[in-house]
């Protein structure tokens, strides 16, 4: 491959993340207060239940970077609250996050133009592995905090 190559594939990504991430926490909450199809919890997903049991995710997400605090976004990395406002805001921000990791991943196919088929399957492992493990680590959080909040709502009702 030439230099050229190689400066887009080293630049491209971290140009391509770091926008659509800068982007991202500066959109409206607003965009992100509802589940849409894309952040729908699956049945197959089981309440979260396939990520904490099957992938593991609560013992390997907090190795993951928190790149919207970088961007001066809500920091997800732990969870700093229990009240009510701050679990409804990591939820919606679970979204966010989501959605900006299905951007980074529809951007693979920019990476085909320059080159060669070969190194397709190089740059469609880098994204995959950047973005999937964050997009789990979204859905199995927003699941468990989801889940937890419906808990804590039956119990005050039964009060």
């Amino acid at each position: 491959m030439t230099v050229w190559i190689w400066m887009g594939n080293l630049l491209g990504w971290p140009v391509i993340q770091l926008s659509i991430s800068f982007v991202a926490v500066r959109l409206p909450a607003r965009l992100f207060a509802e589940e849409d199809w894309m952040t729908a919890p699956r049945r197959w997903e089981r309440g979260g239940q396939i990520y904490r049991e099957w992938l593991g995710a609560r013992r390997w997400k907090l190795w993951l970077p928190d790149g919207a605090s970088w961007m001066g976004g809500f920091a997800k990395k732990r969870l700093n609250s229990r009240d009510q406002a701050y679990l409804a805001q990591f939820v919606l921000e679970t979204r966010r996050a989501e959605l900006a990791h299905w951007c980074m991943l529809l951007c693979l196919p920019i990476f085909f133009f320059w080159n060669p088929p070969w190194a397709w399957g190089m740059m469609t492992v880098y994204a995959l592995s950047a973005n999937l493990p964050c997009i789990v680590a979204q859905r199995y959080n927003r699941m468990t905090l989801e889940r937890v909040t419906r808990s804590r709502q039956r119990a005050l009702s039964v009060r």
